[in-house]
């Protein structure tokens, strides 16, 4: 006999990363990396993943030129580098990452895609990702829930 009170959960985001991405408009630049970088694939694979999005905004952080330079084929190395930087393996909630910090006795290390090294903390209410370079950047929107993984958004650039 049929069971009628299962439903599909509307809950559970049809949209995979890459996606959602390419239909945010503060998240192009991103968009642009990534397809110059040939990601487009690996973000669009099962995962799961949780990406740390930097938005148009935090790309223009960076010295005038570089995002230009970055997206040219000789830099694609470089490029998938710093992107893959953003990405971490399995999917990380705001709550997983508060949980980790709390843990760490107020910090979390997660290990990024590139095999490199970030740092989370807390700040007030908000949780600050320092990259291999000392330089921080805050979560600014959390938990954009996708069918391979989660986004968080954030304000600057990271750099391994």
């Amino acid at each position: 006999m049929a069971d009628h009170h299962k439903m599909s959960n509307p809950s559970v985001p049809s949209k995979n990363i890459v996606e959602t991405a390419s239909a945010a408009p503060n998240l192009s630049t991103l968009v642009a990396a990534v397809t110059a970088a040939g990601l487009v694939d690996t973000l669009a694979s099962p995962g799961p993943f949780t990406v740390f999005a930097p938005t148009n905004a935090a790309f223009e952080k960076l010295p005038a030129g570089t995002v230009g330079t970055l997206v040219k084929p000789e830099n694609k190395a470089t490029l998938t580098k710093i992107l893959t930087y953003h990405v971490v393996a399995g999917k990380l909630t705001a709550a997983d990452i508060v949980g980790a910090i709390q843990a760490g006795g107020g910090k979390a290390t997660l290990t990024t895609v590139s095999g490199d090294k970030l740092t989370a903390r807390l700040s007030g209410n908000s949780v600050v990702i320092t990259d291999g370079k000392g330089g921080q950047s805050a979560v600014t929107t959390v938990d954009v829930m996708q069918s391979n993984g989660v986004v968080h958004i954030i304000d600057s650039v990271l750099l391994p």
